[in-house]
């Protein structure tokens, strides 16, 4: 297969996957250093995490954009890329509030979903920091939120590729919910060890055991937050209920149109090529340059 699949429109090339493994191995060290760090290490105070962890984001998130540019990303999918991110932007704020209810988390599986990993990836973080400068949402938790939405997109491009139909809905709906639950997961993580202070029994203790810190991470996040990433799980299944089937073939569709990598239906040239081929060089490929018969040299052409 080549290193340009047909079902992404960011290409996944070589250089393009290591950056991906290597910012999601560094983003799951962002998230769960909590649960990692030893007593008397310079990650215990708070004041040093936060611009620890955010110079180890804003190197991966570099690398990211690096790498996409130099997978020389054709002008229509970056429009389209664009014009997601744009959608989703402009979903996040007006849904979210009430109740946990985001509709931008679908916009993130439908997009990851028949775009592919690297484009998925990308989406999320554009659609967050396109959000944040709309709404002026710019804070130290923006790369988090960033990095977190991209792991949305990026699972979704990599869900069973040849399920279609009911059972393609069934996959998403059930991914869109447990993404949308882990999403809050994640960005608890963030602040829990901040947040809540020492010496109570949700506290973060640095140096215990992971699965008592782990413990009690899971019990500060079903008290403070699980009606909103319960909230967040319910409405990206409607909204994949409702409304995947009949977009997902018109994603297909865009898609398609912006892919810039040869189709297979229409052989070994590149729609470009075969626009740019005259009529006389596609006689003569089919062998008929000096033979092929005009109307003028026979007695009928019906």
């Amino acid at each position: 297969m080549s290193a340009r699949s047909a079902h992404d429109a960011i290409p996944v090339g070589g250089r393009t996957a290591a950056v991906l493994v290597l910012s999601g191995l560094a983003g799951l060290l962002a998230f769960t250093w909590p649960l990692l760090v030893q007593r008397g290490s310079a990650l215990e105070h708070s004041v040093d995490a936060p611009l620890v962890l955010a110079g180890v984001l804003v190197a991966v998130l570099a690398c990211v954009v690096v790498s996409v540019a130099d997978g020389g990303v054709d002008v229509k999918a970056v429009a389209l890329l664009g014009l997601l991110s744009a959608v989703g932007a402009v979903l996040r704020p007006l849904s979210a509030g009430t109740g946990g209810v985001e509709l931008v988390f679908a916009v993130l599986v439908l997009g990851g979903r028949v775009l592919g990993p690297g484009f998925g990836f990308a989406l999320g973080s554009t659609t967050i920091l396109t959000s944040a400068l709309l709404t002026g949402g710019v804070g130290p938790w923006m790369p988090f939120q960033m990095l977190a939405a991209s792991w949305v997109g990026l699972g979704a491009g990599l869900l069973l590729p040849r399920v279609r139909g009911r059972a393609e809905t069934a996959v998403l709906v059930g991914y869109g919910a447990v993404a949308s639950l882990a999403y809050g997961l994640l960005m608890n993580l963030t602040f829990w060890p901040f947040q809540v202070g020492a010496g109570t029994g949700l506290s973060f203790v640095a140096g215990d055991p992971v699965t008592e810190n782990l413990g009690r991470f899971l019990v500060f996040s079903a008290v403070t937050s699980l009606g909103w990433d319960v909230g967040r799980a319910v409405t990206t299944v409607l909204v994949l209920l409702a409304l995947g089937r009949p977009l997902l073939p018109v994603l297909r569709r865009a898609a398609t149109r912006a892919r810039f990598v040869p189709d297979a239906s229409r052989g070994r040239d590149t729609p470009v090529d075969a626009t740019r081929r005259g009529p006389e060089t596609l006689v003569h490929r089919a062998g008929t340059a000096s033979t092929a018969p005009t109307c003028a040299d026979t007695d009928g052409c019906g």
